[in-house]
């Protein structure tokens, strides 16, 4: 009888340290080796390597037939985009700032969002519309608002907000390999902010699975995209206070995860919904109903909204502005004392 080896176990999987805009940056990069078929456009983000370098050293590896700068103009890149789909393509088409998505909004929306169904699925529109949005870097009224909200609106469109590098590598990937329009929202303040460890191999994150960054019992805290790390700062805070507060990151708004959520809201009765748009008819406003719809008997206490303030974007008023871990612990304060 041969005495067999004993089985060795599988290796780890390799990881290295990346911030946010470095795992976009390779993201591209392996989805670009991977299938020939994808290509990266837009302002500056050739040569120069965009705005914020997202697309550094792209072309000086794959030619600027696969990645080439762009006229200044929203409308011509997602035009552009969308006739590249029928032909069998998939573009990532960045623009510069979620600000200027609006002269391109008419393709968006009554183009890219829609072909599928016109065509009663003879056509499909691959594309991934890649954008720095939010604030929190002293960009005034053109270069921090938060847009998502219009999007969500819209049948037929993809919307995704990633808060970690890990998160934004695995969603752009599975953005670029879905055959439906895909608006993903980079959280500009959070590009360079931390690192953290992420596989080298390849891995996608599927669409409408949020992540739960804290487990807790007595309340909820919902957010998304650059809120993130102040919401885990609040849910520090009410843990040093003998609260423990569940965190759930949305990651993409649709589909969003109303499992999660419900199943979350469910167990602690409480919960407060926090993001950086301007309050009227912002996205947590959805989030809001559907809770409200199914677990009002459930229910502690009311939902609790911090958001974005119903002005334009304050230059001088950034961090006012924005929803902090103080705000966040008001909003926590008035749930769990109602």
């Amino acid at each position: 009888m041969t005495m067999q080896s004993p089985e060795k176990p599988s290796a780890a999987p390799v990881r290295k340290p990346l911030n946010l805009i470095q795992a976009i940056n390779e993201a591209m990069r392996e989805e670009l080796l991977r299938d020939p078929n994808v290509l990266v456009f837009g302002e500056d983000v050739g040569k120069r390597g965009g705005v914020f370098l997202a697309t550094e050293g792209l072309q000086a590896e794959f030619g600027n037939k696969r990645v080439f700068d762009t006229p200044l103009s929203e409308a011509s890149i997602v035009g552009a985009a969308v006739g590249m789909c029928i032909r069998g393509l998939r573009p990532v088409a960045e623009i510069q700032f979620a600000d200027y998505l609006y002269p391109g909004f008419d393709q968006i929306v009554s183009q890219a969002a829609k072909i599928r169904y016109r065509s009663g699925g003879g056509f499909y529109c691959p594309m991934v519309i890649r954008t720095p949005s939010g604030g929190g870097v002293r960009g005034g009224n053109h270069h921090s608002q938060s847009p998502e909200a219009y999007f969500t609106h819209t049948p037929g469109l993809k919307v995704v907000m990633p808060s970690t590098p890990y998160d934004a590598k695995g969603l752009l990937k599975e953005a670029i390999r879905l055959d439906d329009p895909v608006m993903f929202f980079e959280p500009k303040r959070l590009y360079r902010s931390f690192k953290e460890d992420v596989p080298t191999e390849d891995y996608t994150i599927p669409f409408g699975k949020a992540a739960i960054r804290m487990e807790g019992s007595d309340i909820t805290l919902i957010g998304y995209g650059g809120v993130m790390p102040d919401v885990i700062k609040a849910a520090e805070a009410l843990k040093a206070e003998g609260i423990q507060p569940e965190v759930i990151d949305l990651r993409t708004l649709i589909p969003w995860d109303r499992e999660a959520v419900l199943a979350s809201v469910a167990k602690t009765g409480r919960v407060v919904l926090i993001s950086e748009a301007p309050r009227t008819s912002n996205f947590m406003g959805e989030v809001a109903y559907v809770i409200q719809e199914e677990l009002f008997d459930q229910m502690l206490a009311p939902v609790v909204q911090v958001a974005g303030f119903d002005t334009p974007y304050p230059y001088a008023l950034d961090k006012v502005y924005l929803p902090g871990p103080n705000r966040i612990l008001r909003a926590a304060a008035k749930s769990l004392g109602y």
